[in-house]
Formats: C-alpha cells, structure tokens, sequence
C-alpha cells in the first residue's frame, strides 16, 4: 500500500473533484435519480458526507467512534439512514460545504494519526492508508453516479492505484456478499494505468490474473458498470467467476448495473 501522505493527497484531490461535478448545477437537479434505485445526487453526497463524518470520527476521536459503531450493531443499516436524516433539510449549498468540510476533517484527522497506529472501523481496525484508500473508491463509486447522471464524462487519473491496491485486499467481499467460500490462493491484477504504466498487485506466479485497463477494474469493483461493457480479462476458473461477483465493499452486493446500460456515454 503506498504511503499515507501519498493516498491523502489524492483523496484530497477526489473529494475536490466530486464537489466540483455538483457546484454548479441547478437546485432542482440535486432531487434528480442516480442509477442506483432510490438515491437522488443529494443522496449520494450525504451518503459520502457520512462516510467522512465517521472516518474523521475513527481517527480523531477513537473512543467516540466505538461506542457509536457499539450502540448500533443490532441494527447498523437502520442508524446509518438514521444518521442521513440529519442532511434531509439542508440546501444544496449547505449539504456541499458539509461535504467539503467533512471530507477535508477526514483527510486532516488520518494524517493526524501517530505512525503504526491503526483507526478502529466497522469490523477490523485498519491502517489509515487503507481507510483512506475506501475513501477513495467510495468517492470513486459514488462520484460515477453522479456523473452518469449528469452525463458527465470524468477523466480517470493514476490516482485509480490506490482502488487497485485496495481491491486486492478486499477480493473476498464479492464471493462474501454471494455466500461462496473464497478460494486460497491469492489473485493477480495486472492493469494498464490511464498514464498507460502497468500496476502488477498480487505474487507473479499466481494462476489467477485479472487483466486490462484499471478505469475498467474500478467500475466492475464499485459495480458501476457490468462486466460485460469492460475490457477486462481473467485467467484461470476462479478469475472468471470472480469478475461476476467482485466488489470492494463489505455488504450485500446489490442490483449493480445492466449490460449496455451506458453505451450513451462515452468511457
């Protein structure tokens, strides 16, 4: 995993990115459906507004952070659209600076965090980098529906490593999402950055690779895009099966997308 100052920085820079994809769009396009049913843009950005708050919660505020995640482990998915509700009365201007001051405390509150020291989270303590590399493919994730939405093309950035390396880690999500038992032996990503450098995540003699373009690998592992509409290649069973399943979320897998879903906008 690269350097905490490194995936910061370049969460820094997608935060800044998904505010500017809705600051200057009209009040009323804020209420407008994203391809994932039943979320509006607003949805989207207090969702990510959330997912901030509850990082910079995890970093800053350690003990905080565990009794909240305690007193809602009976029913988790019903606090979290509890907590939403506290963005429900906000305009579009105030949810966006919520956005942007939660996601900037966040960035500030794991670059805070004493070296080899790991955050608490939802299920096991992570190394700040790695919250922060989440933070990336939620923004990533989140941020494409929004864009698709707005029929926006975004232009895919290196900064996609930090989701590569971050989905190696957690390859098993999807085989947990389906109640499959995840195979042994570990994958390997060979995928062809936006610069066009060649990142290589996972041992070189592995039998199941996963290759093509890394924009391509971040919309199957966000499942923003069916497979089917990806260039993207597996060698061995296993690979195979997996770029049906995969995801880098914890949590049910979801409707994902449709095939041909988007062939009106351009990739």
């Amino acid at each position: 995993m690269t350097a905490l100052n490194d995936v910061l920085k370049d969460l820094a820079a997608d935060i800044d990115e998904v505010a500017r994809l809705v600051e200057n769009i009209g009040d009323d396009a804020w209420n407008t459906p994203t391809p994932a049913p039943g979320w509006s843009i607003a949805d989207q950005i207090a969702h990510l507004t959330f997912v901030f708050n509850l990082a910079r919660t995890a970093a800053a505020e350690p003990e905080n952070f565990k009794a909240v995640t305690a007193a809602a482990a009976g029913n988790f998915d019903g606090a979290v659209n509890a907590a939403l509700k506290q963005f429900d009365g906000l305009s579009p201007e105030e949810l966006l600076a919520r956005f942007r001051a939660q996601g900037q405390a966040s960035v500030e509150a794991l670059g805070a965090v004493p070296a080899d020291t790991v955050v608490p989270w939802l299920v096991n303590p992570l190394p700040p980098a790695v919250l922060a590399c989440a933070g990336i493919m939620e923004l990533f994730g989140h941020g494409q529906d929004i864009a698709d939405t707005l029929k926006v093309r975004r232009e895919p950035t290196d900064r996609l490593r930090h989701l590569v390396g971050f989905a190696w880690l957690t390859r098993d999500f999807g085989y947990e999402a389906h109640g499959l038992t995840p195979p042994a032996e570990p994958f390997r990503f060979e995928l062809t950055a936006p610069s066009g450098e060649v990142w290589s995540v996972g041992p070189a003699d592995a039998t199941q690779t996963v290759s093509g373009p890394a924009h391509d690998f971040a919309l199957l592992v966000t499942r923003r895009r069916h497979r089917d509409d990806l260039a993207l290649t597996a060698r061995g069973a296993d690979a195979e099966q997996w770029l049906d399943i995969a995801q880098a979320y914890r949590g049910p897998h979801g409707e994902g997308r449709q095939a041909g879903q988007f062939t009106d906008l351009a990739e």
